[in-house]
């Protein structure tokens, strides 16, 4: 191969990956590193591909061989950090993050990182104290604030944290509210109509709408809760709400509007401020449903699985796992399990012909309504960390969470309950991405269940 060749190879390596060819870009890096493994650049660059097709341990490999090879490029180092701080090699991230800081301080991703790393180490005071200070040097660096943020919700300093949490519309991700009255900021609410706005995912909405009669003990004359369709039915009559709605006429008016996320920013100040989750409602055409769904196992331990949440959602890769982790549990004898799943993560799970030992129960819910109905004629649930967790929660039904390792704030990084859903129990995993071990103690702790409830 002459060198002519290697930088035609090399240059159509990086332009495919860029145009988003990455089947081409795979088989050019893999082309290009066979006859020069001594390019560090290359071997990040194949690190961040691998990476973006979520090859995790494979992106950590290709770093850690460009590291290797050239431990001073400042685009190796902060790549590799990033791996690192994917696989909940925290201590290593923050070590590589803190060389390149020493080479330039004004780096705020960097710093922004390492109280991301703290946190995700279950270090939460000292990523809020690391950060704090930091947060007015590099004002126009909003995920510092939400770093911050997230530290002292898992803290439980629910004062700060909701002031942080603001930052989360200037990161560009989540689009701002334009509506032709104002936000609510604190203002008198005697006698006013103000408006509640979902955001983010259907569990974050489930979580926080706990906090609506807050709005009617400062006063509010009307609170309308706007809900999207999948949880339209299951809000109905939520306490503290007069009206959950599908829509509003972009012309409608009220005195004022708030974010659902920030309705906790009202009276919770610590874990003793907590509200009890809030009342969901199930329409009885759905219990219906979900009895003759499960009607032919009334002999059986009902068992209701999730195993993934929104694919679309990021993080999704970490906090999910396979349909095929819960099917040793279907060895077990009396027990039945039964899919809440809805989505296309479905379609693998009647390929391997799983569908004939665990009830798809969910592939036809209309709703999270339908979902939460078959959910009460449960003896169980288990569920990665998702919405279906956060139903299941609210509705005081016996709920085993299966966590990743860099769990969700709701669920902090120790314990085996948390205090935001009294009837649940954690199942923490050990490592990233490794599933085996916390699903071993998920069925050991099934079995025994089954045979306490005879």
């Amino acid at each position: 191969m002459t060198e002519r060749t290697l930088r035609d190879i090399r240059s159509a390596a990086i332009s495919a990956h860029q145009s988003g060819k990455l089947d081409t870009a795979l088989r050019d890096y893999a082309d290009y590193l066979a006859a020069r493994p001594d390019d560090a650049q290359m071997w990040s660059n194949y690190g961040a591909l691998l990476r973006r097709i979520k090859q995790y341990h494979n992106a950590e490999r290709a770093h850690r061989r460009a590291y290797d090879t050239d431990p001073e490029n400042t685009v190796v180092r902060a790549n590799f950090a990033n791996i690192l701080s994917d696989l909940g090699k925290y201590e290593e991230s923050i070590a590589l993050r803190k060389l390149l800081l020493a080479d330039d301080p004004d780096l705020p991703e960097q710093h922004s990182l390492i109280g991301r790393c703290l946190r995700g180490m279950g270090r939460y005071a000292e990523a809020v104290d690391y950060l704090s200070p930091l947060i007015p040097q590099f004002p126009d660096y909003h995920d510092m604030s939400l770093q911050a943020a997230m530290s002292a919700l898992a803290l439980g300093d629910y004062e700060k944290a909701f002031d942080l949490y603001k930052a989360r519309w200037d990161l560009g991700e989540l689009t701002k509210r334009d509506l032709s009255f104002p936000e609510w900021k604190g203002e008198p609410l005697d006698g006013k109509t103000i408006l509640v706005l979902p955001e983010q995912g259907f569990g974050d909405c489930v979580l926080m709408a706990r906090h609506l009669p807050d709005l009617k003990r400062l006063g509010a004359k009307t609170v309308i809760v706007l809900a999207e369709k999948p949880l339209l039915r299951l809000f109905q009559g939520l306490p503290g709400a007069d009206h959950v709605v599908n829509s509003i006429n972009p012309k409608s008016e009220a005195d004022y509007w708030i974010n659902m996320m920030d309705l906790g920013g009202i009276a919770l100040k610590s874990d003793a401020d907590l509200r009890s989750p809030t009342e969901l409602s199930i329409p009885e055409d759905s219990r219906v449903r979900a009895r003759a769904i499960t009607a032919p196992y009334r002999d059986r331990f009902k068992v209701g699985i999730v195993w993934t949440g929104s694919v679309t959602y990021k993080a999704n890769a970490f906090r999910s796992f396979s349909h095929t982790d819960f099917l040793p549990l279907t060895d077990l004898k009396n027990v039945q399990l039964f899919s809440l799943y809805k989505g296309p993560m479905i379609d693998a799970f009647y390929a391997d012909g799983s569908a004939g030992l665990i009830v798809d129960a969910a592939s036809s819910d209309r709703d999270f309504a339908d979902c939460a109905a078959t959910m009460e004629e449960m003896d169980l649930i288990i569920s990665s960390d998702t919405a279906t967790a956060h139903i299941a929660g609210s509705l005081g039904l016996p709920t085993w969470v299966v966590l990743h390792s860099d769990a969700f704030w709701v669920y902090r990084h120790i314990g085996d309950t948390t205090p935001w859903y009294p009837t649940m129990r954690l199942f923490r995993q050990h490592q990233a991405l490794k599933w085996d071990e916390v699903m071993g103690r998920v069925r050991v702790e099934l079995e025994r269940k089954v045979a306490a409830h005879g």
